[in-house]
């Protein structure tokens, strides 16, 4: 991973005094600080790494969350509301992105330097993978019962779990150009996945 390396410390805004870079609070005056430039595997402790261990994120998050909740700041003043509000921001910014498999891949790639496919204002240049999206997609809709259905959920997710190895691979021996097309896939999967559980709930409640 070749993201830019933040300092380690910064300066306490409240006593001046160093403040380690992921702290949420000043050891010396208990200040709350800014989110910084933490990236999000950081903020959650975890290696940078595609292969992340979601409940432990999820700990994390929701004791983070707890300390940052604003009623614990409402008497102090208007900067540490502020920071708190921004702290909050960030950390579920963070654990939304790296729940999600896809945002987590396109998080990674972009910390590379790399423009993941299909995002804001890209194409996907992939005839193959566009070709296998709308045969699955015209197969949902031609599915008239339920069986058929569940057949293509389990189906989509046990592609989307093999993808998503593959993903974890590609990333973490830096083959962007295969990484930017199984996040691209994994993305078109888990989607057909929500499209079918909808149209199976539309058939249950016919």
């Amino acid at each position: 991973m070749s993201n830019t390396d933040h300092p380690a410390h910064k300066v306490c805004w409240s006593c001046k005094g160093p403040v380690d870079a992921s702290a949420l609070f000043c050891d010396t005056c208990n200040a709350i600080q800014a989110p910084g430039q933490l990236d999000h595997f950081k903020r959650f402790g975890v290696e940078p790494s595609f292969v992340v261990d979601i409940d432990a994120v999820e700990a994390t998050y929701l004791k983070q969350q707890q300390l940052l909740h604003p009623d614990r700041f409402a008497s102090k003043s208007g900067r540490e509301q502020a920071l708190s509000s921004q702290q909050a921001a960030s950390l579920n910014e963070a654990f939304e992105t790296l729940k999600n498999p896809v945002s987590r891949a396109h998080y990674m790639l972009r910390l590379s330097g790399i423009e993941p496919e299909g995002g804001e204002g890209h194409t996907v240049n992939d005839p193959e993978l566009l070709m296998e999206a709308m045969e699955m997609r015209e197969a949902l809709h031609d599915a008239a019962d339920k069986g058929t259905i569940d057949a293509m959920i389990k189906d989509t997710r046990k592609q989307a779990r093999a993808c998503e190895t593959d993903l974890g691979d590609a990333l973490a021996s830096n083959a962007f150009d295969s990484a930017k097309k199984l996040t691209t896939r994994l993305r078109y999967l888990m989607k057909m996945t929500e499209e079918a559980r909808a149209k199976k709930s539309r058939l249950a409640a016919a």
